[in-house]
């Protein structure tokens, strides 16, 4: 392991015309660390008294001025961080400094001399010279070539790039694995045998490279660069296998908008090339504090690259280029203070070897059939991977042999082979795991047949008590409303005879009261009575019908449900609203059909164009003339009707689209308008089943017992004002002469229970007066109990 800190150097890019004296001074005294004095020129605006700093003065390894060439260079900077590469160590080094100072130069070179080679192609050929003169190890080389323009990442060495715009190539984007090592995804690997093959490809990624002119430079690099060498070494016949790689960097230069002046694509590109030194330059001031917990490299892709060669397991040269002129001052101090801090961090390289996995397996399996050799040779006998069968045969006699005998002391004796040992253990475990299944199945039996030979809980019979008080509850509830019922139909029967009589007496002679004429309007209400048993069993049949879309109401609730919503006030416009939405169905329908007829005659009017099309080609072609530019008259039919079945169909089109519209708005009116009546049905329902509750049954069963007979003097003693609203809309039922007695009810519910059920005492159960309907009501009452008395004894 080598532990140092990053090494830092600086290059004074020369001056285009002649350079004002006194700016920058070198001191490169052999005893101390080479530095560098940057003087600031006095400007006279600011006055004869300003406090401003005048100098500063950075310290590095070493400072290179405008005359060093690139082989000086090289031979300080780039040499033996190649040298350790060669050693199995990893390497990096990268350029930073303001646009236009020299960076690209110094990593990849001018292209107008020889002697102007850059840091990159240089290292290359010392790599493979040296690679030349070591023939005692197996060498392989690979290269990459990536660029981050814009925080995207791009493979330079990809062959798309000269065929495909940038947007349409593959990004690359990083992958981290649960060792926190990076991995780029699509960038390519190539192996380079020779130094000619790794110019080429630097050659193919320089090409590449997005280049723009600005007002600093003529050629300015928009984009960070990173060429890769991989370096893999083994000796013949070892195991082990040395991997390093080497960075060279080429940084964007930073440039301060305000200066420059840039706009449009120019100044995207200056942002994020600034946003992304910034990053850096956070990553460095973390990395140089001591106590400093997070480093953020995930910021930029940049810095998530280059994590190994700041502050991990890396031998890293930064190498600060300046151009000290006097318009570029400051950018320059700035480049000197990021290296500064750069200096302060601490990198501990180790030696990347490994074992090669491959050797390794042939050296162990070698291994393993050397020892099976010895074995046996020892035991006298070859031996296969697996038992045979008389073998395993044999070994489960042992085993159930020893499973049986009584004696303590008995021992199970299968000899050294560990294959047969290995078998004993598995078939006692497989012998183990039968029994406890088979235990298992027989308790769960036997908890079953407790079960179902025990009798029934004291809470099912509880819930079966709550469940018939309900059910008495919704019998009270619709005796209740049968008794309004029927108190309408009477009231609404003695005034319309009333009225009768009145206007036979305006209109005739009055009758004396003893007169047999008088009674002849009876006979008059017959049709009425059997209008009112045909609403009564239309109504009860369309119950039936709807009970099945409310198989979560009880039958009970159910009748109430259909009566309350006859008399809601919403129900003329439920059911205008529903012959509306059928309407519209059926008009839907129809426009369906006539818009697949129209679509389906386009169709084939198209087709007859185009076969009409054909045939005149072929005539022309069959008889050597050119076909006619004006089509024919028949042609011209054809278009006429297609154009027309097109209106067609855009006019039904829009009009269905028109009817979907209604169709979604009348369904949402009744969806609206059902859920309101459902509300308010809850709401009454409850209302009276508090009511009930309130009400004590045992209070009104003096009145139930006694026979409720109806004469024509109590239907004068009724009340006589009844809206017009109830008297259309009331239920006619006629009074039957036949009542029904406390004992008949008692007789036909206190057969049907056994004791365990709570037993509803008749006199509670209110009755109407009407035979018919009390009957129906204590038939219902009867199966309703049957029932419940079925569930207790299943």
């Amino acid at each position: 392991m080598v532990k140092q800190t990053i090494q830092i150097f600086a290059r004074v890019k020369p001056t285009v015309r002649k350079q004002q004296q006194g700016i920058y001074s070198i001191d490169e005294d052999e005893k101390l660390i080479p530095s560098l004095e940057i003087i600031l020129p006095r400007d006279l605006t600011d006055g004869f008294v300003n406090n401003k700093r005048e100098s500063y003065k950075f310290k590095f390894q070493r400072i290179f001025d405008q005359d060093a060439n690139q082989e000086t260079i090289f031979e300080n900077i780039a040499k033996p961080v190649a040298e350790s590469v060669l050693a199995g160590y990893n390497g990096t080094i990268f350029a930073y400094g303001q646009t236009g100072s020299g960076k690209t130069f110094t990593i990849t070179g001018g292209a107008e001399r020889y002697s102007d080679r850059g840091i990159i192609p240089r290292t290359l050929s010392y790599i493979f010279e040296q690679l030349q003169k070591d023939s005692s190890k197996i060498y392989t080389t690979h290269i990459s070539y990536l660029e981050i323009y814009n925080e995207c990442g791009y493979d330079l060495l990809d062959p798309r790039h000269e065929a495909s715009s940038l947007e349409d190539l593959p990004k690359v984007t990083i992958l981290e694995d649960p060792d926190q090592n990076i991995h780029l995804k699509n960038l390519s690997l190539h192996q380079a045998t020779t130094e000619e093959e790794a110019l080429n490809l630097l050659f193919l990624g320089d090409t590449n490279r997005m280049i723009a002119e600005t007002p600093m430079n003529q050629a300015s690099t928009r984009s960070h660069c990173i060429f890769t060498i991989h370096l893999s070494s083994k000796e013949p016949g070892s195991a082990t296998v040395r991997h390093a790689k080497l960075h060279l960097v080429d940084l964007a230069g930073s440039e301060r908008v305000a200066k420059t002046g840039v706009g449009g694509l120019l100044l995207t590109e200056a942002k994020y090339i600034n946003l992304s030194l910034h990053y850096l330059e956070q990553v460095i001031i973390a990395l140089s504090e001591k106590h400093r917990l997070h480093i953020p490299y995930r910021n930029s892709m940049m810095t998530s690259v280059l994590r190994d060669s700041l502050g991990g397991n890396c031998m890293t040269t930064m190498i600060a280029t300046l151009s000290l002129e006097k318009r570029n001052i400051d950018e320059s101090i700035s480049t000197c203070r990021f290296a500064q801090r750069v200096a302060l961090i601490k990198n501990e390289a180790v030696l990347n070897e490994e074992i090669d996995p491959r050797l390794m397996i042939i050296r162990l399996q070698k291994e393993i059939q050397e020892l099976k050799d010895e074995l046996a040779i020892v035991t006298g006998e070859q031996r296969t991977e697996a038992l045979t069968e008389a073998e395993l045969l044999q070994l489960e006699k042992l085993i159930t042999s020893f499973l049986e005998d009584q004696d303590p002391e008995s021992r199970l004796e299968v000899g050294a082979d560990m294959r047969k040992i290995h078998h004993c253990f598995q078939h006692l475990k497989k012998l183990l795991h039968d029994k406890e299944i088979h235990e298992k199945n027989t308790v769960s039996s036997e908890i079953k047949d407790q079960i179902c030979q025990e009798p029934l809980k004291e809470e099912e019979y509880k819930k079966l008590r709550d469940i018939l008080q309900q059910r008495d509850n919704e019998i009270n509830i619709l005796v209740n409303m049968l008794k309004k019922e029927k108190k309408k139909a009477q009231d609404a029967l003695h005034l319309s005879s009333m009225d009768r009589n009145e206007f036979r007496h305006s209109q005739s002679s009055p009758f004396p009261p003893g007169n047999p004429e008088g009674p002849k309007t009876l006979p008059s209400s017959a049709p009425t009575q059997v209008h009112d048993s045909s609403t009564v069993g239309y109504r009860s049949s369309s119950l039936h019908r709807k009970t099945g879309m409310r198989e979560e109401m009880s039958l009970g609730r159910q009748e109430a449900f259909e009566i309350f919503k006859r008399d809601h006030a919403d129900s003329v416009t439920i059911e205008d609203n529903k012959q509306i939405l059928k309407q519209r169905f059926s008009e839907a329908k129809a426009l369906g059909e006539n818009i697949n007829e129209a679509r389906s005659k386009i169709g084939r009017l198209k087709e007859e164009i185009t076969q009409r099309h054909l045939q005149q080609v072929a005539l022309g072609i069959s008889e050597n003339m050119a076909v006619p530019s004006v089509p024919d008259l028949q042609e011209e039919k054809l278009r006429s009707q297609l154009e027309e079945e097109k209106k067609r169909y855009k006019t039904m089109f829009t009009h269905l689209k028109a009817l979907k519209v209604e169709i979604e708005h009348l369904q949402l009116l009744m969806d609206k308008a059902k859920v309101k009546l459902q509300k308010e049905f809850e709401a009454w329902w409850a209302e009276e089943a508090t009511s009930l509750q309130v009400d004590s049954p045992a209070v009104k069963s003096l009145d139930h017992t006694k026979p409720f007979h109806q004469t024509p003097e109590s239907l004068h003693e009724r009340p006589q004002l009844l809206s017009n609203k109830s008297d259309a809309n009331a239920r006619k039922i006629l009074p039957s002469p036949c009542p029904v007695t406390y004992s008949q009810e008692q007789n036909s519910t206190s057969d049907s229970l056994d004791n365990s059920i709570p037993k509803r005492p008749a006199s509670s159960i209110p009755l109407t007066g009407d035979s018919q309907t009390d009957s129906d009501i204590l038939a219902f009452i009867k199966a309703r109990q049957n029932i419940l008395q079925k569930k207790c004894f299943q």
